[in-house]
């Protein structure tokens, strides 16, 4: 299907719902499908950023979605019933992922809601999702926020995320960064709930591990920023030892190429970026990317060595001539939770699916998970390693890999305040 002439791909990605028979592609299951006697189709409304120098991500996440439901749906669909997806695009914009969320819903009668890219649009998507009534499960924004606080303390029982949280930012990149010798740590981050709250985690917990550890000095980006040239030259001033960066996407390869000019690389002892794992940063950098910067992402396509990461590896390259990025592991895997979820429930009612989902625990490509009832996040391992050239793959990959157990750095109810 093409969009009519003077449609721009935009809308056309906004508006189009994909078609919901299978391809015949290999059953992933072994046991046959059961009929559950569900509604045809089972709709699930997936936002995410398809616009803008972002845009990779919502791309990257949509062909996980896809893959996913060609898959279910080549099994025979969810309790004997084909999912249907349609896609819109949120722009990153708090005000546009409630619309799309009401929309779902109200206007195309969606069962379940999967996506968002923004921390700010995943806190207000979820306030209103108990008087939509529908399970949403976010594949993407990582603020603590929205387990602990709407979760935990709030009991919006209907939000459940299925990526690792600002915890693997914030959290586990200190338990990297104590072990460098980097004394003096600066920042350069995008000026929102997602950058403000993973350089206070690192800042705090990294304190907590290195005590004598300086803090010397912070400059937050606006979205869409192209020139990072004032915000290098502010805290490369200040004479860091080590940069710290949450900026992910379009920008976090402008920001890199931009700090190779300013040859910060060559001028500090350490450089990490919370996203720098992620298909369109390492596509996106490509030669540019230099060796030894430490990076992570919410999934890494070279981790774990499983069959079944192997199998998802395989599958996405055939489908789409690319390895997957983490919103592509991440909105695969939101979708097979919800058909595992509905058939333990044998419904696709809301307060069933919330209880079946509850505890559930999941064979990823990503590895083995749990999704804890207290607060609904998903809880798994994501590595961090540093970027290395190796001519065996069309990108930069990761070396060095430091994986840590999720007891090491994911918080716990009751959850603390951070101070920081």
């Amino acid at each position: 299907m093409a969009p009519r002439r003077g449609a721009t791909r935009r809308r056309f990605l906004q508006t189009s719902a994909l078609a919901v028979a299978g391809l015949g592609l290999p059953r992933v299951l072994a046991a046959a499908a059961v009929d559950l006697k569900l509604k045809k189709p089972i709709k699930i409304g997936c936002q995410s950023i398809l616009s803008g120098p972002l845009g990779g991500y919502g791309e990257f996440m949509r062909k996980g979605a896809v893959l996913a439901m060609d898959e279910i749906n080549a099994q025979g669909g969810i309790g004997g019933s084909p999912i249907e997806l349609n896609f819109r695009d949120e722009e990153l914009k708090v005000d546009v992922g409630v619309k799309n969320a009401r929309y779902f819903v109200e206007d195309w009668g969606a069962d379940f809601l999967i996506g968002i890219d923004s921390s700010a649009v995943a806190l207000a998507v979820g306030e209103i999702m108990p008087s939509l009534n529908r399970v949403l499960i976010v594949t993407h924004g990582a603020t603590e926020k929205f387990n602990e606080d709407l979760v935990f303390k709030r009991h919006v029982s209907q939000c459940f995320r299925v990526c690792v949280p600002v915890y693997q930012d914030g959290i586990a990149s200190a338990l990297v960064a104590k072990d460098l010798p980097v004394k003096r740590w600066a920042t350069i981050s995008p000026d929102y709930e997602y950058g403000h709250t993973s350089w206070k985690m690192f800042r705090a917990y990294l304190k907590r591990f290195k005590p004598d550890v300086e803090f010397v000095g912070e400059s937050f980006a606006k979205f869409g920023t192209v020139d990072f040239s004032s915000h290098i030259s502010k805290v490369m001033g200040l004479n860091p030892e080590g940069i710290f960066s949450t900026e992910w996407g379009g920008e976090a390869v402008t920001m890199v190429k931009q700090a190779k000019l300013f040859k910060v690389f060559e001028e500090t002892k350490a450089f990490m970026i919370g996203m720098g794992s992620a298909m369109d940063v390492l596509q996106g950098l490509g030669a540019d990317y230099p060796d030894g910067v430490w990076a992570s992402g919410r999934y890494y396509f070279g981790y774990p060595d499983s069959p079944e990461n192997k199998r998802f590896n395989d599958a996405f390259k055939k489908r789409w001539n690319t390895y997957p990025s983490y919103p592509s592991e991440t909105a695969y895997t939101a979708l097979f939770a919800l058909k595992k979820a509905v058939e333990k429930a044998r419904s696709i009612e809301t307060e069933k699916v919330i209880a079946a989902l509850e505890g559930l625990e999941l064979d990823r490509p990503a590895g083995k998970c749990v999704i804890r009832k207290e607060d609904h996040q998903a809880v798994y391992a994501v590595p961090w390693g540093q970027i290395k050239h190796d001519p065996k793959f069309p990108m930069p990959t990761l070396a060095n890999l430091k994986v840590f157990t999720t007891d090491e750095y994911y918080r716990k109810p009751p959850f603390a305040p951070v101070e920081g």
